[in-house]
């Protein structure tokens, strides 16, 4: 795999045996044990996702605080040092550039986003006023998420300050031995509870060695890759950019007007309210499919014979044993249990629309 990059724990996903592909430019581990052992692992259990591949920017200077609210669709203001939010850039036109994480910290200011995105988002910004000072810590750091219902109380066996008095979407930076600083997130992407964790490459594998510690069949926390990911974020209705997210899609259609706020003004505001007040014309939802097969982005959706939509991203769901698919269709069809058709590879596919997630954890989280 030429001109790949690898993250630190390039020699240890060989070591566990991990099928690796490219990805976004980097060479990840798309399963270890099988993508439906690791889904079903993470649900009951925990898993540990390498996740370094993910762009990490830190901004800095006075200008950092006005500069990100232009720039994202969320009042970043309204977050307290420790809080984490989810956020959308956009262009002018409102079509998504990327989806992220910004985090606050006492005196600067950290965003997470897509592999993918990370050299055009960087370039997007430089093309804006009063630019603070951006440091791209991607290659300098290692970030791994732990997900499961065990996740939390393993993390707080081992770390040095409880993850379990974090709240959703806040973080705390924590020492090791007085050596190793990381920064844990009570965050993730496959609809459970758990935590993301940066740290310097050179403490990486450290880390993930003291992780593991307990391996083995049974063992409570086992390695999972990118496979198992995109399953479990499908059940748990989450988007993924270049599948519900591209620069031809806008924040409402695709079901995050809760990341927006229309009363500030970013860039692409203008073309949101707009929207918003001529009316959502397609809306990203969920279909169940009847039958063993499954739908593929790209694929038409139908109504009758009419073309009426597009799947973004379809699987067999490991959780509800059917084949699980998101797609955007006429608001008017978006209604949960709405029935629908599938033009699929060797035929039609039946289907209906339900409400996303598909998935909810027991439980609630603070």
């Amino acid at each position: 795999m030429p001109d790949l990059k690898r993250t630190p724990f390039y020699d240890f996903h060989l070591k566990a045996g991990a099928r690796m592909v490219a990805y976004a430019g980097w060479e990840m581990p798309l399963l270890y044990r099988g993508i439906i052992d690791e889904h079903l692992h993470t649900r009951a259990a925990a898993s540990i996702f390498d996740v370094s591949h993910m762009g990490r920017l830190k901004f800095t200077g006075k200008t950092a605080e006005p500069f990100l609210q232009r720039m994202c669709t969320r009042n970043l203001a309204k977050g307290t040092v420790g809080q984490s939010m989810y956020s959308l850039v956009c262009r002018d036109d409102g079509g998504i550039l990327d989806d992220v994480i910004v985090s606050r910290f006492d005196n600067h200011w950290y965003m997470v986003c897509n592999a993918a995105n990370r050299e055009k988002l960087l370039a997007w910004f430089a093309t804006h006023k009063d630019v603070p000072t951006i440091e791209d810590e991607t290659t300098k750091t290692a970030m791994v998420a732990i997900q499961g219902p065990k996740a939390v109380p393993l993390l707080d066996e081992v770390l040095p300050e409880p993850v379990s008095d974090l709240k959703r979407y806040h973080f705390e930076v924590m020492r090791y031995m007085l050596m190793i600083q990381f920064t844990v997130f009570r965050s993730g992407y496959t609809g459970e509870d758990g935590a993301e964790i940066i740290c310097g490459t050179t403490a990486a594998n450290l880390a993930m060695n003291y992780l593991l510690k307990s391996e083995g069949e049974h063992a409570i926390l086992k390695p999972a890759g990118l496979g198992a990911r995109d399953t479990l974020r499908m059940e748990a209705g989450m988007p993924l950019y270049g599948h519900e997210l591209t620069e031809e899609v806008d924040p409402l259609s695709a079901g995050l007007e809760w990341a927006v706020d229309l009363q500030k003004e970013f860039v692409g505001v203008a073309a949101l309210r707009r929207i918003a007040q001529a009316g959502l014309q397609r809306r990203a939802t969920g279909l169940l499919i009847d039958g063993p097969r499954s739908a593929r982005q790209g694929m038409a959706i139908l109504q009758g014979d009419k073309h009426v939509g597009v799947i973004t991203s379809g699987a067999m769901s490991p959780t509800l044993k059917r084949p699980i698919a998101i797609g955007y269709v006429p608001v008017d069809l978006a209604a949960p249990e709405t029935p629908l058709r599938i033009a699929g590879a060797t035929g039609i596919l039946e289907a209906a629309t339900a409400a996303l997630p598909f998935y909810k954890r027991p439980g609630k989280v603070r």
